[in-house]
């Protein structure tokens, strides 16, 4: 069985520095432009805490709480995801982490958009710096008990904050239980 519009021309509608907006057939998407691949970081330190960023998001109109992430090859070199994550880590929240471990490619929102990110664990966080992004990304660093992931999801949630789709992954066990106050 053939997927509709699998084998329709794909047709670029515009294409900007960073995205692409593509048709086929009958559908629109976006995707990153020039090959440009994303890496997102799970990053826990030794006392239990998780590494959260939160920075403005134009598209959003407001702060969004989010992992710690970053683009691959956006210098056009041909950049390690490993090495692309252990620097976006370092830049967005002052840590620099003893060894990363792929954990794999994912979708984000595959009806809308071709863009994959690799998942990734940072292991051995020793602090080096304030973070905080490069010049204009004004991103703050937040250092959040795992426990306490949910309700601190919740508070940022209720003070208006936009709640980026990858911080499922910290809150699954929560949400999956039918006991929880959330759920």
């Amino acid at each position: 069985m053939s997927a509709p519009d699998s084998d329709a021309p794909v047709e670029t509608v515009w294409q900007g520095k960073f995205i692409t907006a593509k048709r086929q057939g009958r559908w629109e998407y976006v995707s990153r432009a020039r090959g440009i691949r994303a890496a997102v970081i799970v990053a826990v330190d030794d006392e239990g805490h998780l590494l959260l960023v939160e920075q403005y998001r134009v598209p959003l109109g407001r702060r969004c709480l989010e992992l710690p992430a970053g683009l691959i090859g956006d210098g056009g070199d041909d950049e390690a995801d490993e090495t692309a994550a252990a620097r976006e880590l370092e830049e967005e929240t002052g840590y620099r982490a003893a060894r990363i471990e792929s954990l794999g490619e994912f979708f984000s929102s595959p009806g809308m958009v071709s863009e994959s990110f690799t998942l990734v664990r940072a292991h051995g966080l020793t602090r080096v710096g304030e973070g905080g992004g490069v010049e204009g990304e004004n991103i703050i660093v937040h250092r959040v008990k795992l426990a306490d992931v949910p309700a601190y999801v919740a508070d940022c949630r209720a003070g208006g904050m936009a709640i980026d789709v990858k911080l499922l992954l910290a809150l699954g066990a929560d949400l999956l239980n039918p006991s929880s106050p959330r759920a």
